[in-house]
């Protein structure tokens, strides 16, 4: 089947519209969101950013993705998805605005500040998790990459553009905190518009099978063993495991990468024609990845028919490690975003067959737990390559040294990946072989 025909038969699916629409709305406020904070914490006017002070505001922002984690995958496979979905959107309008209240009030470098977004973010992760865990629910098997392919990237697309739209209006509304508090209560209606297109959706479309029925108190203590039983689940599913393990250290390597450019845009490059320095350059290295992100989505269900999806996640790992080096050892500008377009291919596409390859394997019962298992991994990892990015990097983010061995990470973990999966191939071969004699 062609892709344009499966895509429109994924679209008739009951319910798989609505979720993929509130997915859509969602992370253009997302993007929205992530405009003014990037715009008050990192490239405010008034203050000057080093690498310390880079790592500080990604952990204080990304540490919430760590804490909430095993706690958003107990009560994924307890509560409703569908009433997830719903109110998750109308608790984050609310923080939204009581962040760009702080913001008008206090300024990005107060506590406050931070702490309300902080609490405005763990709860997207809390609803980036039950999308994943809800998207098996609404389609068959056989179509999960696609579906994948279709989501994950088409929200990249989104956020891409929604940082584009929160960047545009911060230059018509003003380039100061007052200005980036305006930016973030735009994103709270949009988050208000999620909410109610999640709405659409019956109560039980999304599961899980059994709701919980015990008391919050009850559920809490059920945390640590729902996440020990989802870390054992995964580990009994070599498949999954391998893949997580694969995209945690990749992920690693990206949380370089990504302190490195952003200093690079605020303290080292100088405007040449139209790539520009600060906000609005990082801004275009976030469009370039999001081509690759929609190349990726077109390209790697076609592919993956053709060679499976371990070999196309050892080959894009192993090509972004190409890349890294050819791009980012000149330090300028339009290499870096040829560079940013490849990356962000080859990690939408490793990372749709890492989804798949998660959804195929763990049981629905598991998906809340093992997929808030998998969003920490993914989250902790960026947040340790912040720290290290603190001590590692200059002020200026121009290090040689730093892109070659972010090239090797890259090399090394397709090559280990690749050879892990043909060990499993060979042992399996060897089991059915002895079973059959």
């Amino acid at each position: 089947m062609r892709r344009g025909a499966a895509v429109r038969e994924l679209l008739r699916r009951p319910w798989f519209p609505s979720l993929y629409g509130t997915r859509i709305v969602a992370q253009a406020a997302d993007g929205v969101f992530q405009a003014s904070l990037a715009s008050a914490v990192f490239f405010n006017p008034d203050h000057q950013t080093d690498p310390r002070q880079a790592a500080a505001g990604f952990v204080i922002l990304l540490l919430p993705y760590s804490l909430v984690g095993p706690f958003a995958g107990v009560f994924l496979d307890r509560w409703q998805r569908q009433r997830v979905l719903v109110r998750a959107n109308g608790v984050r309008a609310v923080m939204v605005l009581a962040t760009a209240s702080l913001l008008v009030a206090a300024g990005p470098r107060e506590a406050p500040f931070y702490l309300a977004a902080l609490a405005t973010l763990s709860v997207n992760r809390f609803y980036l998790a039950a999308l994943s865990a809800s998207l098996p629910r609404v389609v068959r098997r056989d179509q999960l990459v696609l579906a994948n392919s279709v989501t994950t990237t088409s929200g990249s697309l989104v956020s891409a553009i929604g940082v584009g739209i929160g960047l545009g209006l911060r230059h018509v509304v003003g380039a100061g905190d007052d200005g980036s508090a305006a930016v973030a209560v735009c994103a709270a209606v949009i988050y208000l518009l999620a909410a109610t297109v999640a709405r659409r959706m019956p109560v039980a479309t999304l599961g899980p099978e059994l709701a919980a029925v015990g008391r919050l108190r009850e559920d809490l203590r059920h945390v640590a063993s729902g996440l020990l039983a989802g870390a054992v689940h995964v580990h009994h599913r070599p498949g999954a495991r391998r893949a997580l393990a694969a995209i945690s250290a990749t992920r690693f390597v990206f949380g370089l990468s990504t302190i490195g450019s952003l200093l690079l845009y605020r303290n080292y490059f100088t405007d040449h024609g139209w790539l520009r320095t600060g906000v609005v350059g990082l801004g275009q290295a976030v469009a370039a990845a999001t081509v690759g992100y929609v190349i990726a989505a077109v390209v790697t269900p076609m592919v993956t028919r053709r060679v499976g999806k371990a070999a196309w996640i050892t080959a894009c790992y192993a090509g972004a490690g190409v890349v890294q080096l050819i791009c980012g050892l000149p330090f300028r500008m339009a290499p870096l975003l040829v560079g940013a377009a490849w990356i962000g291919f080859a990690t939408a596409g490793a990372k749709i067959c890492v989804d798949t390859i998660v959804q195929e394997q763990i049981d629905d019962a598991f998906r809340g737990r093992v997929f808030s298992f998998y969003d920490t991994l993914f989250n902790v990892t960026f947040i340790a390559a912040a720290v290290v990015g603190a001590f590692v990097l200059p002020r200026t983010g121009h290090s040689p040294l730093m892109v070659v061995a972010m090239a090797l990470g890259y090399v090394a973990t397709a090559m280990i990946y690749a050879l892990a999966e043909q060990r499993a191939i060979r042992v399996s071969g060897a089991v059915s072989a002895a079973a059959q004699a």
